[in-house]
């Protein structure tokens, strides 16, 4: 089939669906957050989300449009190893909770920003609100390109119109919104994602002769020997150990992802943070098993059902099996599904960009500003990050996942070091934090193919792409430079004055829970020397041939 094809015949079905869609996220967004008069209700709603609803919205901001195109694109372009990429993603949900539900949520702060400016101070937190800035920008892109393309086969209109209509629309609507009506919304959303990708998916199986049809998030498998008989190498480890030891990296750098972390700070206590993250965790396994099934029958479908995809449609591939196995009116409640999958984590990315911006950089240096005028530049950075984030996908990346994984990637580099160790090591520092996050940052995104596509480390451009082999490098040099240099400068006289007081000494045991100071807590140099020894191996790994 031609790529023309690949459209609603009826786009007044698809028009529909998005316009009672986009008005019921606008009235809840307006209502929700009518109130909003301080930076707490706009980015934190005020900590007043439920654990059910907060849950939710988490669930919807993590998994992000990518759910329904770009984890099934890379599954029929990969097989069995990016199901593996996406699978252990999900291990990193009890970091989060250890982290972030249970450690960082006693601070009562908006971002992980705050805690690096407790921590480390000023500087620090600047040099990590702007690698966060560009982090959410990255995941916001790949945002856009989905939405993009989801209007594009709703209405029938070329890609870059799609692009600034869809655009437009969904950055009014997180402006208007804040977080009080992003999380609604986004609790919402999830419940529009989840019926509008299994449901479906359900009638496609059916078609294909599943017969397990009827719940498609764990039965898929007993179509396995018939993908065995149809493609026998589907489920070959097409690479070699080194590629799927080097998924952990995206795993730490989902810690460093700041519009996750703002979902935290909006529970109303720590007790509610926790039963949020048990939903979170429920929801999250339901719909990416589901992904999961998505993309497998995407592939049976092409090798046994004479079903045709360009390489430039791999994207799309949720939404052709639903053209090519359901009817259209379905085929239309799908793409408002993949919108609202797409309008949840932009909501996230935004709103945490605005949070950085207007809070964690121009407030910190100008603490004076009134809070009226702080709620003003908060939705300004909202409004300017939805629009950086069109104009970068003007020109987007081969599969829209690329660009969030690179994210996920950088996120691991310049920030999560500085969140772990600083969480469980009393003797990191500021300078150890300001390194970590500069130079690991900078090696990362110079061996990445997006800014000097020469020096690369695989030669494998999947690989390459999605951040792999860059992480693998980058987020141990960043470890070992948190580490390293934070030992060495606390024990030079004129760099350690000030360096570890007794206040940080209680931020740390604060955090953990303790209401007393103990010297031997969180202060083990022998733990910290292995740390060093094992990220230096991994990083000389790194550098070493991939063999993929």
């Amino acid at each position: 089939m031609e790529d023309t094809m690949w459209r609603l015949e009826n786009p007044i079905l698809g028009i529909a669906a998005i316009i009672v869609m986009f008005l019921v996220f606008y009235i809840v967004g307006y209502i929700s957050n009518r109130k909003s008069s301080s930076v707490a209700d706009l980015y934190v709603a005020g900590s007043s989300i439920g654990p059910i609803t907060n849950g939710l919205a988490m669930a919807s901001t993590y998994m992000s449009l990518a759910t329904f195109l770009g984890i099934t694109a890379l599954i029929l372009e990969l097989q069995v190893p990016f199901i593996m990429l996406w699978i252990q993603l999900i291990l990193s949900i009890p970091l989060i909770t250890i982290i972030y539900g249970t450690s960082l949520r006693r601070m009562g702060a908006f971002s992980p920003t705050h805690f690096i400016r407790e921590r480390y101070g000023v500087s620090a937190s600047i040099i990590a609100a702007l690698f966060m800035i560009l982090v959410s920008l990255m995941y916001a892109l790949g945002q856009m390109i989905g939405i993009a393309l989801a209007f594009e086969m709703a209405l029938g209109i070329p890609y870059l119109p799609g692009l600034l209509v869809g655009g437009l629309i969904i950055v009014g609507y997180v402006t208007i919104g804040g977080m009080a009506g992003a999380s609604n919304n986004a609790a919402i959303q999830m419940v529009i994602i989840a019926l509008m990708f299994i449901i479906p998916l359900g009638a496609i199986m059916k078609a294909v002769g599943g017969t397990g049809w009827f719940f498609p998030p764990l039965l898929y498998s007993d179509m396995v020997p018939a993908m065995v008989d149809a493609m026998p190498n589907f489920f070959d480890y097409q690479f070699s150990p080194k590629w799927y030891f080097s998924l952990l990296g995206l795993t730490v750098g989902s810690l460093g992802l700041p519009h996750l972390a703002m979902r935290i700070y909006t529970a109303s206590n720590l007790q509610s943070a926790r039963k949020a993250m048990v939903w979170f965790a429920f929801i999250i396994g339901l719909v990416f098993s589901a992904t999961y099934a998505m993309g497998f029958v995407g592939v049976f479908a092409t090798e046994t059902q004479g079903v045709t995809i360009a390489s430039g449609d791999a994207d799309k591939l949720t939404l052709i099996l639903n053209l090519v196995y359901n009817p259209e009116w379905v085929t239309a409640l799908v793409i408002a599904g993949a919108i609202a999958a797409g309008l949840s984590t932009l909501s996230g990315n935004l709103l945490a960009i605005g949070a950085l911006l207007s809070q964690d950089i121009i407030t910190t240096l100008k603490p004076s500003i009134p809070t009226r005028m702080r709620v003003r530049l908060g939705y300004a950075a909202v409004f300017t990050g939805g629009i950086v984030s069109i104009l970068l996908a003007i020109n987007p990346p081969a599969f829209l996942v690329v660009s969030i994984l690179w994210a996920f990637g950088l996120a691991g580099v310049t920030n999560a070091p500085l969140i772990i160790v600083g969480v469980w090591w009393k003797e990191a520092n500021k300078y150890g934090a300001m390194a970590a996050s500069l130079i690991g940052g900078l090696i990362y995104i110079l061996v990445s193919p997006f800014v000097f596509p020469s020096i690369v480390l695989t030669g494998h451009g999947v690989t390459d792409g999605m951040g792999l082999s860059g992480a693998m490098l980058a987020i141990p040099i960043s470890f070992v430079l948190m580490i390293v240099v934070s030992y060495i400068t606390n024990r030079i006289p004129k760099l350690s004055a000030g360096l570890t007081t007794k206040e940080d000494h209680k931020l740390i045991e604060r955090i953990h829970g303790w209401s007393n100071v103990h010297p031997g807590r969180y202060n083990s140099t022998i733990g910290a020397a292995i740390t060093v020894v094992v990220f230096s191996v991994i990083a000389v790994w790194a550098l070493m041939p991939w063999n993929l």
